[in-house]
């Protein structure tokens, strides 16, 4: 629970910047002809119980250091035991992207997935900086940045799996698909529930999309 992430500031924007969010438009971007995946993550809220299980299955599936995980579970503040997904929001038009000197944080050509470039990066930290969302930090064992990119350089996405929060869940607060594939559980999900996502104002287009808890009753 000690990477470089300003919980407090992402809690925050989590409970001043969420707006619900019709399914909008997906991205149309074509690669060798074909239509370009979206993927996106929705994290629910009234299921997830704060086991940590998604914590350790990222560290495992990313083979990070000791402790650290891409993604941080952080309770919301009231009487209710009630969690957020501290994590990379996957951002379509991407601050950290467009800041990095030397081309290391980029999108992925084929998935447009947010990632990293290890050996270009020189650890300027420029897209720490620039995240509005605190949501990036330096691996103290590559001393380079380091993101959730939904797994994509592990066994996980190239085996066409499910990144490791996602398989390691057990209480399904995690869904994970291509919302450009309108069989998709998340396509499907995503016409059925509101969703909500983090300072949409800022016109970064999160891809990381959050279920919010429902008030079952006034206390």
């Amino acid at each position: 629970m000690t990477q470089n992430i300003d919980r407090r500031s992402f809690l925050t924007a989590a409970a001043g910047g969420l707006v619900v969010i019709s399914l909008g438009g997906c991205t149309s971007d074509t690669v060798d002809g074909k239509k370009r995946p979206h993927y996106v993550m929705v994290f629910d809220q009234n299921k997830c119980v704060g086991c940590g299980e998604c914590k350790r299955a990222c560290n495992e599936a990313n083979h990070l250091p000791p402790g650290r995980s891409r993604v941080l579970l952080q309770r919301m503040p009231g009487p209710d035991r009630h969690y957020i997904r501290v994590s990379c929001q996957q951002c379509v038009d991407s601050p950290c992207v467009k800041v990095c000197p030397t081309g290391a944080c980029h999108h992925d050509p084929e998935t447009n997935i947010v990632t990293m470039n290890t050996d270009r990066c020189v650890g300027c930290k420029y897209c720490i900086a620039a995240c509005p969302y605190n949501a990036r930090w330096i691996n103290p064992e590559t001393k380079v940045a380091d993101n959730c990119d939904f797994c994509l350089h592990s066994k996980n996405l190239a085996a066409g799996e499910l990144p490791g929060c996602v398989a390691h869940c057990r209480f399904h607060a995690l869904s994970f698909g291509d919302l450009n594939d309108p069989n998709s559980f998340v396509s499907k999900l995503l016409k059925a529930k509101d969703t909500v996502r983090i300072r949409p104002w800022l016109g970064t287009e999160p891809t990381l999309r959050y279920i919010p808890v429902v008030k079952t009753g006034v206390r």
